[in-house]
Parts: structure tokens; C-alpha cells; sequence
């Protein structure tokens, strides 16, 4: 007699993961003793500052740290928390009721969608998008509306082309500037344009600020807890992974609505037991680090960023310099699906980068490439892409 061990729905309607699949090609191609460089996951290089370090090797030495941590994380991350959003943006929160640390801002937004989105229910969603954006709304059961972004409108949301049936309906909107994969921006009137819509249909807005110190040339991102009324019906999603070298540390946190909050706190306590808590000393530090660190980081990706779009365009590519972010948006040579691309990539360099149609359908026609290697990696990259004739 045989057993059944088949997936729910949930799991086997989930399209495949695409870090998941390049995993396993970069396993292969290593086995193969291919020199690997990997710009294909946003996983920044080198380490936490030393002083996150510093402050986590001491909290380790204390012993009630080694216990359960509060769920809703401890008060002093919180506020730690609530005076950064203060000092970045002039916005005021509440540490007990306005802010909660996550596992990461994926786990976060994941868990949200199940906190909040009912089998059926009608959700919003940006292609491209990370892919958070909308497999944990798939996760949960919902009606994707995907909100296509294209070039010729800067990758940004027209909302004019969301139909009215549609819109009526929507119980959440999820999106993200800068954004990750397209690196665009939003200004503070597209905030603005956002809120009342939002306001409009009543429907709970959903921004991930996960690039939010990794702006250049002067750009300095909106929260959108900055626009008046906005905390009535949003929440915001931001993560210590890329300004701070800690994507392996898994901490972040969401902040706004206190109400939409407590609902996700209240499933997360079904979940999880929150954060180690010398994890949350160090992100506590991190956070409180001068802004010389933040413009040091700025400094570093944005020299890569130069670097790496000027090599490009002597093979072909005519890139805009994103204005955040840590990636570049890159199209693929005409007539080359991004998944076959980025294979022939690794296969012919060495060189990962991440297929476009991971992202979404609307991604398909470009890689993202991370900028999470040194200049001399880089130019290693410019130099295998002229040997293999790769180019636009």
C-alpha cells in the first residue's frame, strides 16, 4: 500500500524558485571547477560593521539572552527603532504598539500576507517585483492583479490602469521603492498619488523601504510613513541586510498601523519565538551607527555602480546609473529570453546574474546583476564577458 505525501495546493501552485534553481547550477559549474562569480542574489559582501560585532560577541555573554526572546522583540530594539525612523525621517512612532522586529523583512512580509489575505481575496501586486511581493499573497490563497511595470514609464505603478471593478475589490497593495529588482524610484508625489488611492478604495498598503541608505547622487528615498495619513491604512517593511552587511543575521522589522501589527504579531506567536536576542543588540547598534558608516556604504556601491555601467557600455549596453538600490537592471541582447541569457552567462563565464522572469512575467528581457563584488571582480566580469562575446 502506498502513501500519498502530496503538497497542499499552496505549495505545488507555487512557481519554482529561482535562487533555489540557480543553487543548484552553481553547484554543478563549481563542480565542473568553474571560478565562480556570483552577482546573482542580493547578498552583500564582507562584514557586518565591527562594532555590530562587538556589540553581539557581548551580548552573548549574557545569560538570559540565551532564552526566549519577547515576541514582540525587546524594548530596547524597538526603540532603537523608533528614534532611526525619527532621525531619517521626521517620523514619529510608538515603540510598544508601532514597530516589530522580523526574521528578516521576508519572513515579515510573507507572514503578513497570511495574516491579512483570505482565499480569494483580491491583492495587488507589482511584476516585476520580489518575489515576497507576490508568492506570499500566492501562499495565501489570493487573486493576483499584477500591476505590469514597464520601462517607458520608469518602472513605476500606473495606477490609472488598475480597472475600477478591480480596484473596488482590492484589500492590499503591495510595492517598493527603490526598488529591487529595477532599481527605480519614486518621488514623495507618487507617495502622495499612492495614499489617496489607497485612501480611496480602502486598501492596506503594504511598502517594503529595504534599500532605503542605498541611495546616490544626492536622492534621498521617501518613507511612506513620511505623507500625512498614511499610517491610518499602511505598513512598511525594512530589513539590516544591505547597508549593514548582515543578510545572514536575518533581522528587520515593520512599522506603522498598530492595529495591522498586532495582527501579524498575533500569527507570528502561533509561529515563531521571534529573534535571538544578542541578534537584536547588534541590530540595536547597527541602527545607531553615525552616518558616516551609512555614507561610507553609499560610497562603495556607488563606485561599483560607476564602474561596472561604464564596462558595460563599451560592450554595448546603454544602462541608466540607478539613483539606489544595489543592482543593476539589465537588458538582455535582443532576441535572448533572460533564463537563457543568464544560463549561457554562467555557463560561457562563470558569472551568475539573476533571470528577469524570476521576478515576475514582466521582468522577462532583463537580468539583475547585484553589485556585490570588488572593482577587481568586476573588471574580471568585463573581461570574461569580451572573451565569451557576450555583449548587447
Amino acid at each position: 500500500m502506498g502513501f500519498d505525501f502530496t503538497p497542499a495546493d499552496r505549495v505545488n501552485t507555487l512557481p519554482p524558485y529561482v535562487f533555489a534553481r540557480l543553487d543548484e547550477l552553481k553547484a554543478k559549474a563549481r563542480e565542473q571547477g568553474l571560478d565562480l562569480i556570483d552577482l546573482g542574489m542580493g547578498n552583500p559582501d564582507g562584514y557586518a560593521p565591527q562594532p555590530v560585532i562587538d556589540a553581539a560577541t557581548e551580548a552573548l555573554k549574557v545569560g538570559e539572552n540565551h532564552g526566549y526572546p519577547p515576541f514582540e522583540g525587546t524594548g530596547s530594539f524597538r526603540s532603537a527603532i523608533a528614534r532611526w525612523y525619527h532621525r531619517r525621517y521626521g517620523v514619529n512612532l510608538s515603540p510598544d504598539s508601532e514597530a516589530l522586529p522580523l526574521i528578516g523583512s521576508k519572513e515579515g512580509l510573507t507572514h503578513l500576507a497570511l495574516a491579512y489575505i483570505n482565499p480569494g481575496d483580491t491583492v495587488l501586486v507589482p511584476s516585476p517585483a520580489y518575489p515576497a511581493h507576490f508568492r506570499g499573497p500566492l501562499i495565501a490563497g489570493a487573486n493576483l492583479h499584477k500591476m505590469v511595470l514597464t520601462a517607458e514609464k520608469d518602472w513605476l505603478i500606473d495606477l490609472s490602469q488598475i480597472p475600477e471593478s478591480v480596484a473596488q475589490q482590492a484589500k492590499i497593495l503591495y510595492f517598493n521603492y527603490p526598488s529591487n529588482p529595477t532599481t527605480a524610484v519614486a518621488s514623495r508625489e507618487f507617495f502622495e498619488e499612492i495614499v489617496a488611492f489607497a485612501r480611496h478604495y480602502s486598501i492596506l498598503l503594504v511598502h517594503d523601504l529595504c534599500y532605503a541608505e542605498l541611495a546616490f547622487d544626492g536622492y534621498q528615498p521617501t518613507s511612506l510613513l513620511e505623507i500625512p495619513g498614511a499610517k491610518e491604512l499602511s505598513v512598511e517593511f525594512h530589513t539590516l541586510s544591505k547597508t549593514y552587511s548582515m543578510a545572514g543575521w536575518r533581522v528587520g522589522f515593520v512599522v506603522g498601523n498598530s492595529k495591522i501589527i498586532q495582527g501579524l504579531r498575533t500569527l507570528k506567536t502561533n509561529l515563531d519565538y521571534g529573534i535571538f536576542a544578542a541578534v537584536q543588540a547588534a541590530a540595536e547598534t547597527a541602527l545607531e551607527l553615525p552616518d558616516s558608516y551609512v555614507e561610507q556604504a553609499q560610497q562603495r556601491y556607488q563606485q561599483r555602480r560607476d564602474f561596472l555601467v561604464e564596462g558595460l557600455e563599451k560592450l554595448g549596453w546603454n544602462i541608466p546609473k540607478p539613483k539606489a538600490t544595489m543592482y543593476l537592471w539589465v537588458p538582455c541582447p535582443k532576441g535572448t529570453g533572460s533564463t537563457d541569457f543568464a544560463l549561457d552567462t554562467l555557463q560561457k563565464t562563470g558569472v551568475v546574474v539573476t533571470p528577469g522572469n524570476a521576478f515576475g512575467e514582466a521582468g522577462e528581457g532583463y537580468v539583475r546583476i547585484s553589485l556585490i563584488a570588488d572593482r577587481d571582480r568586476l573588471q574580471e566580469v568585463l573581461d570574461r564577458f569580451q572573451q565569451a562575446g557576450i555583449r548587447y
